[in-house]
């Protein structure tokens, strides 16, 4: 399987990646790096320890879905030309972690029992203020209409239903959902998880705009699903009031979405 991590001027958050990396109990992975032109020592890093990654690269880019296109242009090179072995792809950036050590161990015989499954996905970890973990179960995916129904970050593509599908560099925030909804158009099998998968980083971009995040979903939903304007309407209204409820009774939104992280770690 490929990891592929997409940083810029975050070298702590590489390494916490990095670490979590190294810390499964199975390595059946190779680390894919798309450094966008770091000036906080992440080149320098990376230019000490390339060798652990297959490929890395250190150079200017138009952000983060453009980094994430380039290195899965990697993936499919080496993959497609090279003869590597790699059938899936998962997407984990810098800060993000895996939900534990064993997370690659239970995961990767789930993939080879369904080898024309195009997409698989999973719970994921969120860290609340002050450092709490709880697990955000995910929605099933025949509710991708509502959004993302897990984080990016819990999800893993097979690389063949890739293969004419990239991050569409239009959409600033919701590029992972505009590819996530083309994977299921095309109507390859989906499956849910019996694990969660990751620890995902607080603070993307999408929390600090949520109203361009929503504008880009619904543009999203009309160009790949064909929605029309009112019903796109209603679930820009729904998802604003998840957002509201959240920021104004966080309490409440707490209970009803995230449960106690003792259920995501299998003995």
């Amino acid at each position: 399987m490929a990891v592929v991590t997409v940083v810029r001027d975050d070298l702590p958050g590489l390494l916490a990646t990095r670490a979590s990396l190294r810390a499964q109990t199975m390595a059946a992975y190779d680390w894919f790096v798309a450094d966008g032109a770091s000036n906080d020592g992440t080149a320098r890093w990376l230019a000490r320890h390339g060798d652990e990654a297959v490929w890395w690269r250190s150079s200017p880019d138009h952000g983060l879905y453009d980094a994430m296109n380039v290195a899965l242009d990697a993936v499919a090179e080496r993959s497609f030309s090279c003869g590597y072995p790699c059938s899936h792809v998962l997407f984990l950036n810098a800060g993000d972690r895996l939900a534990d050590d064993r997370v690659l161990e239970r995961l990767l015989p789930i993939l080879d029992a369904s080898p024309d499954a195009d997409l698989f996905y999973g719970d994921a970890l969120e860290e609340l203020p002050g450092g709490r973990l709880v697990v955000k179960p995910a929605r099933s995916h025949r509710r991708a209409l509502l959004g993302m129904f897990t984080h990016h970050q819990a999800m893993v593509y097979r690389l063949a239903a890739l293969s004419r599908v990239r991050f569409d560099l239009r959409h600033a925030l919701a590029a992972d959902y505009a590819l996530t909804l083309t994977v299921l158009k095309q109507g390859g099998p989906a499956y849910r998880l019996p694990l969660p998968v990751c620890i995902f980083a607080p603070g993307g971009r999408s929390r600090q705009d949520p109203a361009r995040g929503r504008r880009e979903q619904a543009i999203i939903r009309r160009e790949v699903l064909g929605l029309g304007r009112t019903a796109n309407a209603t679930l820009w209204g729904l998802q604003w009031l998840a957002l509201t409820l959240r920021q104004t009774i966080p309490w409440l939104y707490t209970k009803y979405r995230f449960s106690s992280n003792e259920r995501s770690f299998l003995s």
